[in-house]
C-alpha cells in the first residue's frame, strides 16, 4: 500500500510539474477582462491553443458558480488536462464575472454580440502571441453558442462543442422548467418567452420569475434569443468536434445530435456517464447536483483525450 502511495504521489507530482499557469488580461474599451494562460512547460513551441469559454450566468473561467455553493472546477481541469497534453488555453471571466467583475456594462447595454465580441478580442490577442501556432474555440453550454459565434466572426478553422444546446434559448428555458413551475406559472413563463423571442419586452413579470425575465436582463435576452444554433453551426466553414455526456440534466443528446445533423461534417461524441459539468455520475438528480460542487471528482479522460486530439490534427 505505501508502494502504491508514493507511486501516485510521484505521478501527481510528475504531471503536476508539466504545467504553467499565468495571468492574462485583455483591455478593452469598457474595462478589463482576466483569465488564467495554462502552459505545457516542456511544449514544443509554438503550441496549438484554445480559448475556452465558460458557460451561461455567473460561471467563472473555471466551470464555478456560485449560486450552487461550491466549486467543481471543470474547466480548470480541462485547461490543466489538455496542458499535460501539449496544448496550451486561455479560460477566462465573462465581463460582470469574477475578477472581470468591474468591466460589466449597464445590464440594459449588455447583448450576447457583446460577450462573443470579447471572445473574438481574446482570439485576435492570442494569434498575435508568438508562443502559439493556431487558436480553437472551445465553448461549453451557452460559452458553446458564443464559441461558435465568435468562431465564425473571427474566421477560425476549429471549433469544440461541449454541451451546446442545438436549440434556441427560448426553447431550452422551457424544456428546463417545464417540470419545476406550477401550471399557472409555466403558462406565464410560455407568454415571456414568445414576447422576447418577437423582441418585445415584458413589464408584468411575476416576482417569481423575476430573477430570470427582470426588465434590466431582458434586451440581452432578446438578443441571445435571435441566436439559432444549428443555422450559426451549419454556416461554419472549419472543423468541428460536437461533444455531449449522456448523464446531463441541462444539455441533451438530442441537442448534440440536432448539432451534428445541421452540419455533417462535424465530428460527434457522445460520452456515457458524463454530466454537465464533464463529470462522470448516475443520472439520479441528488448525485448530479451534488457533483456541481465537488471539486474532487476528475473530470471525464475520455472528453480530454479527445479534444487533444482533435487540436493535434
Amino acid at each position: 500500500m505505501l508502494k502504491i502511495r508514493t507511486f501516485i504521489l510521484a505521478l501527481t507530482f510528475i504531471m503536476a510539474s508539466a504545467l504553467y499557469a499565468e495571468p492574462a488580461q485583455l483591455k478593452t474599451p469598457t474595462g478589463t477582462l482576466y483569465g488564467t494562460l495554462e502552459l505545457p512547460q516542456n511544449a514544443s513551441r509554438p503550441c496549438p491553443i484554445a480559448l475556452i469559454i465558460a458557460g451561461s450566468g455567473p460561471t467563472d473561467r473555471d466551470g464555478n458558480n456560485p449560486l450552487l455553493g461550491g466549486s467543481n472546477n471543470s474547466l480548470k481541469m480541462l485547461a490543466q488536462g489538455l496542458a499535460i497534453q501539449g496544448i496550451a488555453s486561455l479560460r477566462y471571466d465573462k465581463r460582470g464575472i469574477g475578477q472581470s467583475a468591474e468591466a460589466m456594462l449597464a445590464e440594459e447595454d449588455l447583448r450576447f454580440g457583446t460577450l462573443a465580441e470579447d471572445a473574438v478580442l481574446w482570439t485576435r490577442q492570442l494569434q498575435q502571441d508568438p508562443r502559439f501556432s493556431g487558436v480553437t474555440v472551445i465553448g461549453h453550454s451557452e460559452g458553446a453558442s458564443l464559441g461558435l459565434l465568435a468562431a465564425r466572426m473571427a474566421q477560425l478553422q476549429t471549433y469544440v462543442s461541449i454541451a451546446g444546446p442545438g436549440q434556441p434559448a427560448g426553447d431550452m428555458i422551457l424544456s428546463q422548467v417545464r417540470s419545476q413551475l406550477p401550471e399557472d406559472l409555466l403558462k406565464k413563463c410560455q407568454e415571456i418567452v414568445a414576447a422576447l423571442t418577437d423582441g418585445k419586452t415584458v413589464d408584468d413579470v411575476p416576482p417569481a420569475l423575476g430573477a430570470l425575465f427582470r426588465p434590466s436582463v431582458q434586451p440581452y435576452i432578446i438578443s441571445w434569443f435571435r441566436y439559432k444554433p444549428t443555422v450559426e453551426i451549419a454556416g461554419f466553414s472549419g472543423r468541428i468536434l460536437i461533444v455531449q455526456g449522456t448523464s446531463d440534466i441541462q444539455v441533451t443528446v438530442d441537442d448534440a445530435q440536432a448539432l451534428a445533423k445541421a452540419q455533417p461534417r462535424a465530428e460527434l461524441l457522445i460520452i456515457p456517464s458524463m454530466n454537465h459539468v464533464l463529470k462522470d455520475t448516475p443520472a439520479e438528480r441528488d448525485k448530479q447536483l451534488a457533483s456541481y460542487s465537488d471539486p474532487s471528482l476528475p473530470i471525464n479522460q475520455t472528453l480530454v483525450d479527445a479534444i487533444a486530439r482533435f487540436i493535434g490534427k
